[in-house]
């Protein structure tokens, strides 16, 4: 099926000089609904791009960025970044990474109350982090989360998401540790959400491929999530 978007390649520096690197799906009219997708280790931003289309066909603004020391978003001046050689303090600095693709796409006119953010792994962690931290944000889908990736913790977070904001939880019982995670996140969490179990699916976005129906489920999830507020 053809859609009248368009996908561009976009750069923009973090509060710490790392230059990001990003796709941008647009849709064909101007909007102020969006959708930011964080990736999981060791995936890209390319790892989002169906998803990303079918969201900018809905007509949202959608933004996939390789986080950094991933991908494309390698150079801070003329360091060069290398996530598996990242510390735990290095890793929790992508936080920054999701604060400045925010503010750029407020630059392309999204407004942060009708943008949703989704993650994978360590980026599902990174979407729950920025949920408590902005709490103009409706919604996020977490596909494979877990209590602690690389010192960038959900426990406590759950518990502190505004009434009117949002959670999917995704994971496979054959993903031990995200499973076990998703199930503590299921009690913990004292605001409106949603949790599904998967059997076999894997990890994080690998879960796409496993379970044909679940992109279009989360598609689903993700206009009802926006719709609501």
């Amino acid at each position: 099926m053809e859609y009248n978007l368009s996908m561009e390649k976009v750069t923009f520096t973090t509060q710490d000089g790392v230059k990001l690197v990003g796709n941008y799906f647009s849709p064909a009219a101007p909007a102020t609904t969006g959708v930011l997708c964080l990736h999981m280790m060791p995936e890209t931003k390319e790892s989002w791009t169906k998803l990303a289309e079918l969201l900018a066909a809905q007509g949202r603004q959608v933004l996939a960025i390789d986080e950094r020391g991933h991908g494309e978003s390698v150079w801070r001046d003329d360091q060069k970044l290398n996530y598996q050689q990242f510390s735990d303090a290095e890793q929790q600095a992508k936080r920054l990474d999701v604060e400045a693709a925010l503010q750029w796409m407020q630059s392309q006119g999204v407004q942060l109350s009708q943008c949703l953010v989704i993650g994978a792994s360590i980026g599902a962690n990174l979407a729950l982090d920025v949920l408590v931290r902005f709490s103009q944000l409706p919604a996020a889908v977490l596909l494979s989360p877990g209590q602690d990736y690389r010192g960038v913790q959900t426990d406590t977070a759950i518990t502190q998401l505004k009434p009117d904001q949002h959670v999917l939880l995704v994971a496979s019982r054959d993903d031990e540790y995200s499973f076990e995670s998703v199930e503590r996140l299921d009690q913990l969490s004292k605001t409106p959400h949603e949790t599904w179990r998967l059997e076999r699916a894997g990890h994080g976005t690998h879960m796409f491929a496993a379970e044909p129906d679940l992109m279009q489920k989360v598609v689903r999830w993700i206009t009802q999530a926006t719709a609501s507020r």
